[in-house]
């Protein structure tokens, strides 16, 4: 893999209330070389700005920067229109955007939006399909008829706009085959980072199914989402008792991350962090410029 490969982004806050912040924070991260911005989907949440109008806004405000949903809420957002909607996004766009899917985690919520209620068996299904009809739908080519368990389209014509990358946030063995089949990236649940348990057992799943579809799994990313703060000198333990990344100085964040990717296969990394107002920004911009093009540097440097 090389350095250019390597994907640095960060969580923004979707709150109404954090609008003007998210929009500083997004222009920030764009003129300082981040690579992508993401935006929880929990359409239920009367409190939180949409996330696809939310990725339309700010990416008519960027230049570099790409926008994706982390992940998107699948079963309130049907895929024919989700594939319309992000080929959409990526013209308007010059392809800024990465496309992210989930089966839909919190049913209870999602039901309550009036959308019928899926076993864990058959969100999967429906999941894997979308995933198939979002690219079918992608990349011009003759019209679609598409006819699976949970969605029907009929000479439906793809927009001309290629499908954009598709990264998963499965967690189950059997949505991790379904990643291993059809997508291009997999977003390991739960924060867990490159030493997990979560991460040493579920890659394995991901690699088989893609082996068996005839696709070599190196082409399929993990990206991993994780907090942590940069503090001024290196601590003592820049793990927490169970092993947890914590953060630590520049210097720690640049040997850990650079051995995650060189080591265990890494290709992408999004901070997460519960701060607000100047605190978040000056995280964020020691994330942009000391870690993330150390990083490179030293990546590329094998």
């Amino acid at each position: 893999m090389s350095a250019h490969d390597v994907v640095f982004g960060f969580g923004a806050h979707s709150g109404i209330d954090d609008i003007s912040e998210l929009l500083r924070m997004v222009r920030q991260a764009d003129r300082d070389g981040l690579d992508i911005f993401t935006l929880s989907d929990h359409p239920y949440l009367g409190a939180r700005v949409d996330a696809y109008a939310a990725l339309g806004f700010l990416l008519g405000q960027t230049r570099h920067i790409a926008g994706f949903a982390n992940v998107t809420n699948l079963p309130t957002r049907p895929a024919p229109m989700l594939a319309r909607m992000v080929t959409s996004l990526s013209a308007l766009s010059g392809g800024r955007v990465v496309l992210g899917m989930g089966a839909g985690g919190l049913w209870d919520r999602i039901a309550d939006m009036g959308v019928p209620r899926l076993t864990p068996g058959d969100a999967v299904d429906a999941f894997e399909e979308a995933i198939v009809l979002v690219k079918l739908l992608s990349g011009g080519g003759p019209p679609v008829t598409y006819q699976g368990t949970h969605y029907q389209v009929n000479d439906i014509e793809p927009a001309p706009v290629p499908a954009p990358p598709v990264w998963t946030g499965s967690v189950g063995r059997k949505s991790l085959a379904a990643t291993g089949r059809v997508a291009d990236g997999w977003i390991p649940g739960h924060a867990a980072d490159w030493l997990s348990e979560r991460y040493r057992t579920s890659r394995p799943v991901i690699d088989e199914a893609a082996a068996s579809a005839g696709r070599d799994p190196r082409e399929i990313r993990t990206v991993f989402n994780f907090p942590g703060r940069i503090t001024e000198r290196p601590l003592p333990a820049t793990r927490d008792a169970d092993g947890r990344w914590i953060g630590g100085s520049a210097g720690q964040w640049v040997e850990e991350l650079t051995g995650a990717v060189l080591e265990h296969g890494a290709s992408g990394f999004t901070l997460f962090s519960a701060d607000h107002g100047a605190p978040g920004l000056t995280l964020l911009a020691r994330w942009a410029q000391e870690v993330a093009p150390a990083v490179r540097e030293a990546v590329a440097k094998g």
